[in-house]
């Protein structure tokens, strides 16, 4: 087990290791958006299944979504971030970089974790996933993450805060004022159409 400070943290992540974060919801293996290949390695993770780009609390990400979804973007995003909501939305031209996929959308994220947005602050939008191999339980302790991700460091201080240990909700954009539910999580989403 490699229990990393934030500032060490930041050399991992600038020199193209990924590291692993407490969010709100489940512990995150995050990279800078460059490096994306080093969690689908480390992961044994599908190239096709997309990450998730997480920032830091109050984050603007509105130049990532394309303006046909801005609006509905910023409405949901003032309702239910910080915290447990993933987005999936259409990126825009000048941000298709970031996009895993060939459909050329984004998931976002912006947790309501102490600890994930004091590292986002500093290092920039993280691409992210839950750390754990793919296909395996999600990992909850640092215990677990450490046996399943023996090779990735962990940011301390450790004990981490609480967490709720229960996935995101993920919606996606369909089209002007409609959402569908992707996955069930953490957030009810019952005033979505």
């Amino acid at each position: 087990m490699n229990i990393i400070d934030q500032k060490l943290a930041l050399e991992k992540l600038t020199n193209g290791l990924p590291i692993v974060f407490q969010t709100d919801t489940l512990p995150a293996i995050g990279c800078l958006p460059k490096f994306s290949e080093t969690i689908y390695k480390i992961k044994k993770r599908n190239i096709n299944k997309p990450l998730i780009l997480m920032g830091a609390k109050n984050y603007k990400f509105d130049d990532f979504v394309h303006e046909s979804a801005l609006d509905d973007f910023k409405y949901i995003a003032s309702r239910y971030w910080p915290g447990p909501l993933t987005i999936i939305i259409p990126s825009s031209e000048k941000r298709r970089s970031f996009s895993s996929t060939s459909n050329f959308t984004l998931g976002l994220r912006i947790p309501n974790s102490k600890m994930a947005n004091l590292l986002l602050k500093e290092s920039g939008p993280l691409l992210t996933s839950s750390a754990n191999l793919s296909g395996m339980p999600n990992a909850t302790s640092v215990k677990e993450i450490s046996i399943n991700l023996p090779d990735v460091n962990i940011l301390g201080p450790i004990p981490w805060e609480k967490c709720s240990s229960k996935a995101s909700t993920i919606i996606s954009w369909v089209k002007y004022g409609k959402w569908k539910l992707i996955r069930e999580g953490e957030v009810s989403i019952s005033g979505i159409k």
